[in-house]
């Protein structure tokens, strides 16, 4: 992502957005301004960033914005600031992959440092998950990874496998079943239901706010689809079931020629 109006990088030269950072923007803005305050019902919420809140550099990549770490979590932190003030310092982040973030998400932990995001009691201002109680009595568990698949068919295997394991070790330890997990990493949105004695378990997985990259190429699965952009809303409903709403945008696919 890119701010609309540019950014400035190390040694002073400016970078402008080209035309899909300037569509993704256009979609984050709506997201918050828009699709949140109507789902919320205009009411206080929190918010948290599920890991990878900076690229790094991997993979041999040369697409980023800058390779300066410091340059990308400045851009980072000026597009997530403003975030952090909607929801008056309600903001949790999850620390991602290690090839885009630093070993043991190192960079991303100077980052939330610096936004002030809630730490846990470790005094760790990114964290590795996330236990967090949402409405009256709902539980939802937030990690980043997720296992991925290169079959369009298989999508769903992963993201039950990891609702099924959480309600074995909360039963096998005698602890509150969540009722949702929520992962992200794949970048690609995805939810999968099971019926409970409570109402449904649910276990989510975010869509990310980053266009395909050279590396998304070479993937099976990855490599056909059009990205996904968007975010995930939980919501409780009066009769205390947690729900999510989710806003998804893609692009068009490459005009034939």
């Amino acid at each position: 992502m890119c701010p609309i109006k540019g950014v400035r990088v190390d040694e002073g030269g400016k970078y402008l957005p080209n035309d899909i950072q300037k569509e993704l923007w256009k979609y984050w803005i709506e997201f918050w301004e828009v699709h949140v305050p109507q789902l919320t019902n205009n009411l206080p919420y929190g918010v948290i960033i599920n890991g990878d809140s900076i690229d790094g550099v991997h993979h041999n990549a040369t697409h980023q914005i800058t390779h300066n770490l410091a340059d990308q979590s400045k851009i980072a932190h000026e597009i997530l600031e403003p975030i952090v003030e909607k929801c008056d310092g309600h903001f949790y982040m999850i620390r991602g992959t290690e090839a885009h973030v630093g070993i043991s998400g190192a960079e991303e932990e100077k980052l939330a440092s610096s936004l002030g995001a809630i730490p846990n009691r470790s005094g760790q201002y990114a964290r590795n998950e996330l236990w967090k109680k949402v409405g009256n009595k709902g539980l939802i568990h937030v990690m980043h990874h997720i296992g991925t698949t290169s079959s369009a068919a298989y999508e769903s295997t992963a993201v039950h496998k990891e609702l099924t394991e959480a309600y074995i070790e909360a039963a096998r330890w005698n602890e509150q079943i969540p009722d949702m997990v929520i992962r992200s990493h794949r970048h690609r949105y995805f939810e999968t239901v099971m019926a409970t004695s409570t109402g449904r378990g649910r276990g989510v997985v975010t869509p990310a706010w980053q266009a395909k990259t050279p590396f998304s190429y070479k993937i099976a699965g990855a490599r056909q689809s059009q990205p996904q952009f968007g975010g995930v809303v939980v919501i409780e409903s009066p009769q205390g079931e947690l729900y999510t709403r989710a806003q998804i945008w893609s692009v068009k696919r490459s005009k034939s020629e």
